[in-house]
């Protein structure tokens, strides 16, 4: 009922006009550019969204935008597409990139940005985040006990939380080495068998075969998202936290055969990057790098705190539309203002 009024509000700002008449403000406040971050590109409507954001914005790749944003003016010159600015970056790089928002961007011709996590392109593994979920749904047995606890697999409730506890170990390993042995004793006692399900074939990493395909299109550019995703301020070891930045830079450079200038922070908020994050980030000679922060970007923006909207597959393209102008914001602020009162 709560996402049905919020499309009903959403349609009532879009047809009112109430959304362009924001967006036309929000451009005349100066260079504002909107950084979209996806993740998946099934599973919602990335159909719908791609041909909205073409209709409204001009889409470009994260380099290009971000060259723009941050070059002086030039006086007298003549812009032809006063559209406002936007980018669209896929996280992760999973294989329905390729196989979904590869072909919508030819077909549509949009230009789209991933960030590779190159460890797992050269490995194949399964992303350690799904691992909790993955592993308890194909356990082969009906009960395990770790660290004293026992987990009844044959329990909803009990799945759930043994998920839980793997993802949690997993997500704040002190070190990549401590995340994959923890998970290769969970496979172990969970007797998890090796082969991948159809299922699960979309959620697996891309291959470098794709990632070069997508690249001789011109429509898909890439940046650096580690080598293996840790969380970069809960590595022990700030020579680990060195080698995933720089390392995710040489190898990507040395498969794709060009410069890699944009980094995207795991997960990205600054708690899960910290001071660490930033700091290697910057001395690995990255340009830009993108957080997940949720407002536009203006040319006063740290270059290395760059913000991005999440892109929801699951929303409605005209709930995207308002919340990019900042009009369901609004009414959430102003509800909790009455609120308090």
């Amino acid at each position: 009922m709560r996402e049905r009024l919020r499309i009903v509000a959403a349609a009532c700002f879009y047809y009112s006009g109430l959304v362009q008449l924001l967006y036309r403000w929000i451009q005349h406040r100066g260079p504002r550019l909107v950084i979209l971050n996806y993740h998946r590109a099934t599973g919602g409507d990335l159909r719908r969204h791609l041909l909205y954001l073409r209709r409204h914005y001009r889409l470009l790749h994260v380099e290009d935008a971000l060259q723009e944003l941050y070059a002086p003016p030039e006086p007298g010159k003549r812009v032809k597409d006063r559209r406002m600015p936007l980018v669209l970056t896929f996280d992760d790089g999973y294989h329905d990139n390729y196989t979904h928002a590869f072909a919508l961007a030819r077909e549509l011709q949009v230009p789209i940005t991933i960030f590779l996590i190159p460890g797992y392109i050269e490995n194949g593994d399964h992303f350690w985040w799904l691992e909790g979920n993955r592993l308890v749904r194909r356990a082969q047995v009906s009960e395990v006990t770790i660290e004293g606890q026992v987990y009844r697999l044959e329990r909803p409730e009990e799945q759930d939380r043994l998920a839980r506890v793997i993802d949690t170990h997993a997500r704040y390993a002190t070190s990549v080495a401590e995340r994959e042995a923890f998970l290769a004793r969970m496979r172990e006692m969970l007797h998890v068998p090796n082969e991948v399900t159809v299922e699960e074939e979309a959620e697996c990493p891309l291959t470098w075969a794709e990632v070069k395909k997508m690249q001789e299109s011109g429509w898909v550019s890439f940046g650096a998202h580690t080598m293996h995703h840790p969380l970069l301020a809960y590595l022990a070891d700030a020579e680990e936290v060195r080698r995933e930045v720089e390392d995710s830079r040489m190898l990507l450079e040395q498969q794709l055969g060009q410069p890699v200038r944009a980094f995207a922070y795991p997960v990205g908020k600054p708690e899960h990057f910290g001071e660490q994050g930033l700091e290697a980030v910057k001395a690995a000679g990255y340009t830009w790098a993108l957080t997940t922060i949720e407002e536009a970007n203006t040319p006063q923006c740290d270059p290395y705190l760059l913000r991005r909207y999440p892109g929801v597959l699951e929303k409605h393209r005209l709930v995207m539309a308002a919340e990019l102008v900042g009009l369901l914001g609004i009414i959430s602020r102003v509800k909790k203002r009455l609120r308090k009162r």
